[in-house]
């Protein structure tokens, strides 16, 4: 199945109306947020934690989470976003994302459900749908040739609609591409407010795009490919990795897998009324063995039902 996803003009260069910030809501938009954490130790990632283990602040003021998933085989929803313009038909590039996409699918595990969606062009084709038919997957995967331009902006703006039907807490995107975007009509800034805002942590496989935290190459100091794909994945909770090598791909797809069956995730209920704004997330663990804590950063909604711990 292939589905066209065309890109609205009211989303040029700008949230879309139903996304926007007011700064009063008059009306009930209960949201419930749902915060992945991922936690690591000196050997690697703590399993076993429990709900009491975990400091969740909003603005910073401790909260309660109803809702807390601890369980690292927990199935997941994983979206594949993949660049399939001319640039990324050379050089050995979507045979990289072949083998990314087959990792995956190899380690799939019961319940596990895949989503694969395409940008070329103009356009932003959902490919497959949610399924856990593996075959399907591969022979879409088969099929990729690479051409036109790229409008990647416009089909990370899209990846709320493409993931919408997921059924699994644990929810991912990977989006895999060289980072050129010469025909979108979002701009980056854009795009990520729309993903941040739809709980979608996004791990980023840049290839040969370079690396985020290397001096800017041009004169004016304008941010390079990596720098925009590097705050995508780190604005939304997810990572983004430079890939250079088969090496890199391979070590990369282990960390993702890694990430989402060891992910925590904690949730909880927005009020019914109040004002609209951007809200800082912050989760600390109670864990003398805790070194890294990553979760998303923030989110853009009403405050808490729950009341301070």
């Amino acid at each position: 199945m292939q589905l066209a996803l065309g890109v609205p003009a009211r989303l040029a260069g700008e949230v879309p109306a139903e996304q926007s910030t007011p700064t009063f809501s008059d009306e009930v938009q209960v949201a419930w947020i749902l915060v992945p954490v991922i936690v690591k130790g000196p050997s690697g990632y703590l399993n076993g934690l429990e709900r009491e283990d975990f400091d969740l602040k909003v603005d910073g003021r401790s909260i309660r989470f109803p809702d807390f998933e601890p369980r690292g085989e927990a199935p997941w929803s994983l979206v594949f976003l993949q660049d399939l313009s001319g640039s990324m038909g050379v050089g050995g590039r979507l045979e990289a994302s072949h083998e990314a996409i087959d990792y995956f699918l190899d380690a799939a595990r019961p319940g596990d459900e895949f989503s694969l969606a395409t940008f070329a062009g103009e356009d932003t084709n959902i490919d497959v749908p949610f399924t856990e038919d593996l075959e399907a997957l591969r022979e879409s995967v088969a099929s990729w040739e690479g051409y036109g331009k790229t409008a990647l902006h416009d089909a990370v703006a899209l990846l709320p609609r493409i993931s919408g039907d997921s059924r699994n807490v644990k929810r991912a995107v990977v989006l895999i591409t060289d980072g050129v975007d010469n025909a979108s009509t979002v701009t980056a800034a854009a795009a990520r407010e729309i993903v941040r805002q739809a709980q979608l942590p996004v791990y980023v496989f840049g290839l040969e795009s370079g690396d985020p935290y290397a001096a800017p190459t041009s004169a004016d100091g304008v941010y390079s490919y990596a720098d925009m794909l590097n705050l995508l994945a780190h604005m939304t909770g997810g990572r983004y990795f430079a890939i250079a090598s088969p090496d890199d791909m391979k070590e990369a797809c282990a960390s993702v897998a890694e990430d989402l069956r060891y992910q925590y995730v904690l949730g909880f209920e927005t009020q019914g009324t109040g004002k609209n704004a951007f809200r800082t997330i912050q989760v600390q663990v109670r864990n003398k063995k805790a070194k890294q804590v990553v979760s998303r950063k923030g989110y853009q909604g009403l405050p808490p039902a729950s009341g301070p711990k």
